[in-house]
């Protein structure tokens, strides 16, 4: 395998968003995580204090939401949030752009908008994750393309002190001609625009679309660093599913190893 256990376990924000999750499916999420040892989870906000006293000790982080899922809240509501979240033990902000002000141009909010829930961050020693959510901006806007729209995002989010960008909420549904809603989440186009859109000084996170072993190593082969998932489990056991038959195959052919697989 190309990539190590710990590199890709080391990838995966485990999602816990869904409206729906129950406190139990919520505690059981925390315990998955901390089985497999991801890097965090991304929590709702008002399980972030109960997740941070699950996961003391295991390593991996506590991430909560912010603004989310459609980035509509006032710049000082997401302010406080962000400093609720961060007092009950969250060490990483998934935060979600104004997507109005963003098509609209409104360059000077969008900034400040970001600019205010790094800062509170950052003074709680947190990081930042700002989403863009790329199924809204697939038609541009502001006048702009939407590789140029994505392309200003990243270089507003690097000056307003964001540690990574990211694609999606995973809930950006985008209604088609035929009424149905749909969205793509992370893609390979819009990871390389992103990628390129920031110094290495900012991480790129995908979200969205990510359900097997083979699209978490793409994204990874893609400069992603984070991804978020809800199927950790199903990639994690396939990694070692995989891991085992390529041992196993190297005890059979000792001379084939280390010539195929990842």
């Amino acid at each position: 395998m190309r990539y190590s256990y710990e590199e890709l376990a080391g990838m995966i924000d485990h999602s816990l968003l869904h409206p729906t999750m129950t406190d139990r499916e919520l505690e059981a999420g925390c315990e998955l995580a901390a089985k497999y040892r991801v890097a965090s989870v991304c929590i709702k906000p008002y399980y972030v204090r109960r997740a941070a006293q699950l996961l003391k000790g295991t390593g991996v982080k506590v991430g909560a939401v912010i603004g989310f899922p459609h980035g509509n809240s006032t710049t000082a509501a997401k302010r406080f949030e962000t400093r609720l979240a961060c007092e009950d033990g969250a060490v990483e902000i998934d935060m979600v752009i104004n997507i109005g002000k963003a098509l609209s141009g409104d360059w000077d909010y969008v900034r400040q908008d970001i600019q205010a829930v790094c800062d509170e961050a950052h003074q709680h020693s947190a990081k930042v994750k700002v989403i863009f959510e790329n199924d809204y901006l697939a038609n541009g806007g502001a006048g702009l393309t939407a590789e140029d729209l994505k392309r200003k995002l990243g270089q507003i989010c690097e000056s307003a002190g964001a540690d990574w960008i990211k694609t999606s909420t995973g809930y950006g549904f985008v209604k088609g001609p035929d009424g149905h809603y749909n969205y793509r989440g992370a893609t390979e186009e819009d990871l390389k625009l992103m990628r390129a859109s920031v110094s290495d000084r900012v991480q790129v996170k995908a979200a969205g679309g990510v359900r097997d072993l083979d699209g978490l190593i793409k994204v990874r082969d893609l400069g992603a660093t984070r991804c978020g998932a809800t199927a950790t489990a199903a990639m994690l056991e396939e990694y070692k599913l995989r891991t085992a038959q390529l041992a196993a195959g190297a005890q059979d052919n000792p001379g084939t190893i280390g010539t195929g697989g990842y």
